[in-house]
């Protein structure tokens, strides 16, 4: 890192900060051969994901998935940043039993350490499953993005006594990592009402992948799942420290400067910045709500009824509004034919939220 500060100068941008420290090879946590997902620290993993929860949840998923394989005549399933394979495992043994005859279930994953873990747990699919490096000209097909969005870096302002500067990274007279803030002409995409000094982030490559995402999607639907809030919610006056934490051995801080490379940096979605730049780059907004309601609305109270009362108590989780259900949202966009209401937005949904 304090050659990368050095060959930019002495000073860099947070987002190139969060990018070496994500994915430089090697060495950025995505990169390393540490664990990631898992339900405790007791395993030596960070965090836990919906799929790790519960199977129950890519069960459900694959009934959206179905669907929009349906309506827009496709046979592939496409997702980014597949993690531990067990959401890709769920859809791939539900889509499955339920008959779908799906051609390819496509993985793009900058992680060489989790795309080795991808291909032993997903081997009984076979040839099926591919991994590729880079997007073809056209896809059509069904993108799933579970927790994608969150972990793109983000850049950081900082207002001032009035004044708004763009955050990086320096190091200080110790050979410390620290912060240091420069006067910028760059603005967060809402006025933030008040004087007061207040701290924030902008999502230029999260727009980015999006406009990217309807450049190759001729066809067919995306469901992104992640954490995060509308525009108006995303930069409320009083969320003046930001949303963006780190995660380590299941607890929380808000330091990324240290244990670089060993923990997870990540912040929230502004879901209405996602939404404008695909739809703005040809993208259907076909939906958006919260997880709970989107489960809800693919079955998931009926099937808690069935399930022992170990699993429900995991499963419930998906949609307790203290837990997954509220902070995470479900966005759905769709390619190349007419707007369609997906299962899981027939009821609550918040497109007009955004």
């Amino acid at each position: 890192m304090a050659q990368a500060i050095a060959d930019a100068g002495g000073w860099l941008p947070f987002d190139r900060f969060m990018q070496l420290a994500l994915y430089a090879p090697g060495l950025g946590y995505y990169a390393n051969d540490s664990r990631k997902f898992g339900a405790l620290p007791q395993s030596g993993s960070d965090f836990i994901t919906a799929p790790e929860l519960s199977p129950v949840f890519g069960e459900l998923l694959a009934l959206q998935v179905r669907e929009a394989l349906q309506v827009s005549g496709t046979h592939e399933v496409w997702e980014f940043g597949a993690g531990s394979g067990a959401l890709a495992a769920q859809l791939l043994g539900a889509l499955d039993a339920l008959g779908v005859a799906l051609q390819r279930y496509c993985i793009v994953d900058v992680s060489g350490s989790l795309r080795a873990r991808q291909r032993e747990r997903l081997a009984p699919w076979g040839e099926r499953v591919q991994w590729l490096d880079s997007l073809p000209p056209a896809i059509e097909g069904v993108v799933v993005g579970n927790e994608v969005l969150d972990a793109m870096p983000v850049q950081l302002l900082q207002r001032s006594a009035g004044v708004w500067h763009e955050r990086g990274v320096v190091l200080d007279a110790a050979g410390q990592l620290a912060w240091a803030d420069r006067p910028t002409a760059l603005r967060p995409p809402l006025e933030v009402a008040g004087t007061h000094d207040y701290l924030t982030e902008i999502h230029p490559q999260a727009e980015g992948f999006m406009r990217t995402l309807a450049a190759h999607l001729r066809r067919g639907a995306a469901l992104l799942i992640d954490y995060g809030f509308p525009e108006a919610e995303y930069y409320h006056p009083q969320r003046d420290a930001g949303t963006l934490v780190c995660h380590r051995a299941h607890r929380v801080d808000d330091d990324p400067l240290a244990d670089v490379g060993c923990k997870d940096i990540t912040a929230h979605v502004n879901f209405t910045g996602a939404a404008l730049a695909a739809q703005e780059a040809g993208l259907q907004v076909l939906g958006y709500t919260s997880q709970a309601h989107f489960l809800i609305n693919c079955g998931l109270l009926s099937k808690l009824e069935l399930m022992p009362l170990a699993g429900r108590a995991q499963a419930a989780k998906l949609i307790m509004e203290h837990e997954m259900g509220e902070l995470f949202k479900v966005l759905a966009l769709g390619a190349g034919g007419a707007p369609w209401v997906p299962l899981g937005f027939v009821q609550g949904d918040r497109t007009h939220r955004l």
